[in-house]
């Protein structure tokens, strides 16, 4: 009965208030008014106002009054007030009372109002509602508990309008938006309000006040599921690390708040959460163990961050390893990790399917794991471990990606290293580099959490090292100048001039060469001899880099010996060790294919498929053909006529000490030349002459017999099936050789024959070759004429460009996205101007 007449009371009253302002032109009956309506606010006012009064206020009329007020912007008696008494009587009705009312108006009038000065008037109300720090009174106005309970969809709203505050102002204020308004500025802001209201929270738990932090769990999980994490937790994870260092109610509330996110928000608030935090010391106060109550967070933690995304740095890694091996009871799910690592990294068909940069950052995660193992669990998980190795080192050394194999290599070594630290050990041969001895590193210990990294040096370190930098340099300079203008004194004796090799210049011996026993061969048929029966090391040698020569030289005697001389290189084997062989014989094949084109490409794309060949020879085979295309595609020029047009005018070549002196006007000349800057001199060699190409030609007998029995197994060699790296290979040589045909009367049906044969491997699972059938395509495009691929590829173009499209969106590898999106770019190029020729045609 009480609250019924406390309730009627209250709502005369304020119907009173609100009659009165409405109608009042008198300046002192507004403010006085607006003066009762505060005093419902205000602990401390004059008016005396009785607790359930104020709280019936509170609860059913402040909402009505500050609708009525933003409604009567344009009234003549707000226009009656000073700036001063807005500021003090009609903006402090919006913020001294109930928090998350005031910000629902607010943000209802911005969003429902236009351009005008009472929308101003609400926005500079809502902007010092923000620097007053209502944000906290809200939160902790929440966190209390005091308040009557309210709807699901009220609880919605607040919080749709907390964190879409910078979207909604943004989009009703654009262009007059406010700096605090943008989300750069007002997440920090209500991260650090938040702090606010948890400090609070730790400090009424130890007063023995209940709390809860239902509300404030579900702002955080909210702005990160929207995409605020970043923001959010760059100013809450230093402050949350720093407070639960050594206070456990600080760990206990900010555990409870990971429980209270709601199941839909927890990847978000999670994965934000480890991206901030420093070091799995940090992230273990902070969230506790909360990834063993929460199915949702082990699925993130243990699955998804690290088998499933890759994106993330080394360091997160770290974190979330280390964050698994704090505690005994997370150890469990330490081992289930790795386990399922080792199941990833051991399975052929993971490797084939999966980008180079998720089986890196597989890796990376398994050596940590593997790090942080004790000797009892990894006695535990031996056979499980050695069955990863042998697998997983099996399926990577098969993979056709370098990166992929010396992943491999570097995995096996460390693992073995792991499993027998006294027996022998597992070593490969490859090249190191910065992601190898990344990888190196993961079995090392965490580091600790005061570990400054090498990108973020100590500031201190940094001003004293380039103190004593600069104290040290004088005395660094002067031996340096001292030594080299050293003059002997008059003092010393003549034996110690005599003895002194300062002044004595020393010889020029750039142009001697070694002391062979043997000769260099000087016919093609002696080196022809020593390459096939020779058993001395020097003659094989000087025979393998005398034969490019003199085949080049002798044209007509190359002639008769091309093919017996390409088939006797191909089998060549390099038995003494011989500096520089590879080079040395790819070299002479290239100039015999090049001599000899029609019979010597004959013979390499025959023997290509033949019997009892491996596969370093096949390849060296295509290579040859590739580089033998491309020098026959390239105009003949003289070479001097060709250095001597490259040279710069102003080039000046240093003085030899051997050489003759030069007369000093020559010197003078030399000097003028090198300081004189023309902005033009004219033509600086002859214009090129036009010479036929010597590859258009011939461009069949290289390219068509390529592609005769790729689809007939042999016993040791099957390029449809193991032998993929072969396949991928001749599918990049055959673009590389459709693409040195262009404008070759040839190219069109080089076009249509390289098109239909890429089109069956176009699904392969090898990336090398899905990369390879990629770069044929684009030589397609770019070697054939626009109308010819019209006329002749119309067919194949529309289901070409939704195959592109669909690489170029879903492709594992990086490779092959990129190189099909500039597939589309060319096929998009060449239509066009395949259809503005007919066009320009019917206009002439």
């Amino acid at each position: 009965m009480e609250n019924t007449r406390t309730e009627a009371k209250v709502r005369l009253e304020v119907s009173q208030y609100v009659k009165s302002l409405s109608t009042s032109q008198d300046i002192e009956q507004v403010i006085g008014t607006l003066r009762k309506l505060a005093s419902y606010l205000d602990n401390g006012s004059h008016e005396e106002i009785a607790p359930g009064q104020r709280e019936e206020f509170n609860r059913t009329q402040y909402t009505g009054i500050l609708k009525f007020l933003v409604s009567s912007l344009k009234a003549d008696s707000l226009q009656l007030l000073t700036s001063a008494q807005c500021s003090e009587l009609w903006d402090g009705m919006f913020l001294r009372g109930p928090p998350d009312q005031a910000l629902l108006v607010l943000m209802d009038y911005i969003g429902s109002s236009s351009p005008s000065a009472g929308q101003d008037r609400v926005v500079d109300i809502l902007e010092r509602y923000l620097k007053s720090g209502r944000l906290t009174a809200l939160l902790w106005y929440r966190c209390q508990g005091s308040f009557s309970p309210d709807s699901p969809q009220l609880r919605e709203t607040l919080l749709g309008r907390l964190v879409s505050l910078p979207d909604l102002t943004a989009n009703h204020l654009h262009p007059h938006n406010r700096p605090l308004f943008l989300p750069d500025q007002y997440y920090p802001l209500l991260a650090r309000e938040l702090n606010i209201a948890l400090e609070r929270t730790c400090q009424a738990l130890r007063g023995g006040q209940d709390c809860s932090l239902s509300f404030v769990a579900q702002l955080l999980g909210k702005a990160c599921v929207q995409g605020h994490s970043e923001l959010m937790f760059k100013e809450l994870a230093p402050r949350l690390s720093t407070n639960t260092r050594s206070d456990m109610v600080w760990q206990r509330v900010c555990w409870r708040l990971m429980e209270d996110v709601p199941e839909r928000w927890m990847e978000s608030v999670v994965t934000g959460l480890v991206q901030a935090v420093e070091g799995p010391k940090a992230l273990s106060r902070i969230m506790g163990n909360m990834v063993v109550k929460n199915k949702k967070a082990q699925f993130v933690v243990t699955h998804k961050l690290l088998l499933l995304q890759y994106k993330y740095e080394t360091r997160v890694v770290r974190t979330l390893v280390g964050y698994l091996a704090q505690d005994r009871e997370r150890r469990p799910l330490l081992i289930q990790v790795l386990r399922s690592l080792c199941q990833t990294w051991a399975n052929s068909s993971a490797v084939r399917h999966t980008p180079v940069e998720q089986q890196l950052y597989l890796s990376r995660a398994l050596l940590l794991c593997l790090g942080l193992l004790s000797a009892s669990e990894l006695q535990e998980l031996r056979a499980e471990l050695l069955h990863c190795m042998l697998g997983g080192m099996q399926c990577h050394l098969d993979s056709s990606v370098m990166r992929v194999r010396r992943v491999g290599m570097i995995v096996g070594e460390c693992l073995s290293a792991r499993l027998d630290a006294c027996g022998p050990q597992l070593k490969f041969q490859y090249e190191e580099d910065e992601e190898t001895q990344e990888l190196l590193s993961m079995l090392d210990p965490l580091p600790a959490e005061d570990f400054v990294p090498a990108d973020r040096p100590d500031p201190l370190q940094t001003n004293q090292s380039s103190e004593i930098e600069g104290q040290s340099s004088p005395q660094a300079v002067i031996p340096k100048t001292s030594s080299v203008d050293r003059v002997p004194s008059a003092d010393q004796g003549g034996e110690s001039e005599l003895d002194s090799d300062d002044e004595l210049t020393p010889y020029n011996m750039s142009g001697d060469t070694e002391m062979t026993k043997a000769a260099p061969p000087r016919y093609l048929r002696d080196c022809l001899d020593a390459l096939m029966s020779s058993e001395d090391p020097e003659r094989v040698e000087l025979s393998l880099c005398a034969v490019a020569g003199l085949v080049r030289k002798n044209s007509f005697t190359a002639k008769e010996v091309s093919v017996q001389l390409t088939k006797v290189l191909l089998h060549l084997e390099n038995k003494y060790n011989t500096p520089g062989f590879l080079g040395l014989r790819q070299t002479a094949m290239i100039a015999i294919t090049v001599t000899d084109c029609i019979p010597v490409t004959e013979f390499l794309t025959a023997e290509f498929y033949g019997m009892n060949y491996s596969l370093r020879q096949r390849l060296d085979i295509l290579e040859v053909l590739a580089l033998s295309a491309q020098e026959l595609s390239e105009p003949i020029t003289e070479k001097n006529r060709l250095t001597q047009g490259n040279q710069p005018a102003t080039k000046v070549m240093p003085v030899d000490p051997s050489d003759d002196p030069l007369h000093w006007q020559q010197v003078v000349e030399q000097r003028i030349q090198s300081k004189t800057r023309r902005f033009a001199k004219g033509v600086s060699q002859p214009p090129g002459s036009a010479c036929p190409n010597r590859y258009a030609p011939v461009a069949g007998f290289f390219f068509f017999p390529l592609l005769q029995n790729y689809d007939r197994p042999q016993v040791t060699f099957d390029m449809l099936g193991s032998d993929h790296l072969v396949l991928g290979r001749l599918i990049h040589t055959l673009g590389v050789l459709m693409h040195l045909a262009v404008n070759a009367p040839v190219a069109t049906q080089m076009g249509r024959t390289l098109l239909d044969f890429v089109w069956t491997v176009r699904y392969h699972a090898d990336q090398v070759v899905r990369r390879g059938v990629l770069f044929a395509i684009c030589s397609v495009f770019l070697s054939m004429p626009s109308q010819n691929l019209l006329s002749e590829l119309s067919d194949h173009l529309l289901e070409t460009r939704a195959w592109l499209a669909d690489v170029a969106e879903g492709d594992p590898d990086t490779d092959c996205r990129s190189l099909a999106m500039q597939c589309l770019v060319l096929l998009e190029k060449s239509m066009k101007r395949g259809l503005e020729h007919p066009a320009m045609a019917i206009q002439s």
